[in-house]
């Protein structure tokens, strides 16, 4: 080999090892998580080529949205005070004072009082109500869904924006750059057909420029009319939801009417996202001040993400389990939680604490059904109860603890949705709108069927290897 072949791979050989070196230095600065990190370190110096372009497209949060800087804007929508109003007491037990006070320092901002909570069950209640309160519109309309499907149901909700365009309504809607895309066409080919109606795409999948973002979605599901009433919750917008009708992938849902104050804190959240998907600002229709008051409960949205958002649901909801004193009712389509959650579930039933976890007897998803039950023998053998409903799949997202405080919206009980997903939860307090939520978490475990731990009938080798490997693949499901 000759001098200037010799000089050439040395110089090959220096930035190669430069680059591993500058990308593992990256990933000890960045990755809190001992696992996560070494894994990358692990993999970029194995595979050193295709570590590196690994890391680079899907292990680097480059997550930075210019309308975080709306949260210092607006009035008294934010307070960085931890002070607990005697309204917020009144409405929880002692028990939960502290839970109220960790959750000011969470997320700085007061619940918003005079509120009415009402749950709807499935596409068929709901919808048509959507399209009631859509079609009676007159200033403003603003929808955010991750799936938002060109579909039955999605023809639905656009007949009745195109009425309230006709009111002389702003209609906004904005859909999930991988949720889009779950129908074919469409829905952007639907609404290019239609006047009045402004439509934009949270980081477009298919973009060369958002590949680094191929693994974060805007989850979030918001319905907002006239800046006073909205619908919120974890109910996509899409024909299967339509239960009744008895579609050929039939999903069970919940989701709620909300009304009142708390709804400005919704539109905060909208703005947000859409600024963030490259429109430009406005500023959202506000109710007037003198407005009564539809309710008396007091509640809170919760906006989470992989940016400076970065796991508060996960957080409030460790804080729950914690205060937890009577009991913990969960319903949740996915369940991969990390270790801690898990151990805070154990250390509750291990107080006394009952706790119940309501799923799916049947994924929507390959590979969930097994890789969820990986984690079953554990929270069976510490006392926590698990129920598995039967068909259809049911993807209601529903916390209630001590009968009094609420925690309800977009986020799953997996990785993907604590880390990875742009959230929104809505979290209410007092015993009305928790025994609402109750009665259908009731009814489900009445229909569901109780998994049992019997440390005789131990699952096959094979079973057991099969639901473990299916759960390392938690972050991507």
């Amino acid at each position: 080999m000759d001098p200037i072949s010799l000089s050439s791979f040395g110089i090959a050989g220096v930035l190669y090892i430069t680059l591993q070196i500058s990308v593992t230095i990256h990933i000890l600065l960045h990755k809190e998580e001992v696992h996560s990190a070494i894994g990358w370190i692990g993999l970029i110096w194995l595979t050193p080529l295709l570590g590196t372009v690994l890391y680079v497209i899907l292990g680097i949060n480059r997550i930075h949205r210019k309308a975080l800087s709306l949260r210092n804007t607006g009035p008294n929508l934010l307070t960085a005070s931890s002070q607990i109003t005697d309204e917020e007491k009144r409405h929880v037990p002692p028990s939960f004072i502290q839970l109220l006070r960790l959750g000011h320092k969470v997320h700085p901002q007061h619940f918003a009082i005079g509120n009415t909570i009402t749950p709807y069950i499935n596409g068929d209640n709901a919808y048509p109500e959507m399209c009631r309160m859509i079609e009676s519109a007159q200033k403003e309309v603003l929808i955010s869904s991750y799936i938002f499907n060109n579909d039955k149901a999605g023809h639905m909700i656009l007949s009745a924006a195109q009425t309230a365009v006709k009111n002389g309504a702003k209609v906004k809607i904005l859909v999930d750059g991988v949720g889009l895309n779950y129908s074919k066409p469409n829905l952007a080919h639907a609404v290019k057909k239609l006047k009045g109606i402004e439509f934009s795409v949270f980081l477009p999948s298919k973009s060369p420029v958002t590949l680094p973002f191929v693994n974060l979605r805007n989850h979030r599901k918001i319905m907002i009319v006239d800046g006073k009433e909205a619908f919120f919750g974890g109910m996509n917008i899409a024909q299967g939801n339509l239960v009744a009708q008895h579609p050929k992938e039939p999903i069970q849902d919940t989701t709620f009417k909300v009304q009142g104050p708390v709804v400005a804190q919704m539109q905060r959240v909208f703005e947000e996202d859409w600024i963030f998907s490259g429109k430009k600002h406005f500023i959202p229709y506000t109710a007037p001040k003198n407005t009564p008051l539809p309710g008396h409960t007091p509640a809170r949205i919760i906006p989470d993400g992989p940016d400076s958002d970065f796991g508060k649901i996960q957080t409030l909801v460790m804080g729950a389990l914690v205060c937890a004193q009577k009991s913990i009712h969960i319903v949740t389509p996915y369940f991969l939680p990390e270790r801690d959650v898990l151990n805070a579930l154990e250390l509750a039933s291990m107080r006394g604490v009952h706790v119940e976890i309501i799923l799916p007897s049947k994924s929507n998803i390959f590979g969930m059904d097994w890789a969820m039950r990986a984690n079953f023998p554990r929270l069976l053998k510490k006392g926590v109860k698990i129920y598995l409903t039967p068909p259809p799949f049911d993807h209601s997202k529903l916390l209630v603890v001590d009968e009094a405080w609420t925690f309800a919206g977009s986020a799953n009980w997996d990785v993907r949705s604590f880390r990875l997903n742009f959230e929104c939860n809505i979290e209410c307090l007092g015993r009305h709108t928790a025994s609402q939520v109750l009665k259908i978490i009731h009814a489900k475990k009445q229909a569901a069927r109780a998994e049992v731990f019997n440390p005789k009938q131990r699952p096959s080798i094979f079973a057991l290897i099969r639901n473990n490997a299916f759960k390392l693949l938690t972050p991507y499901y």
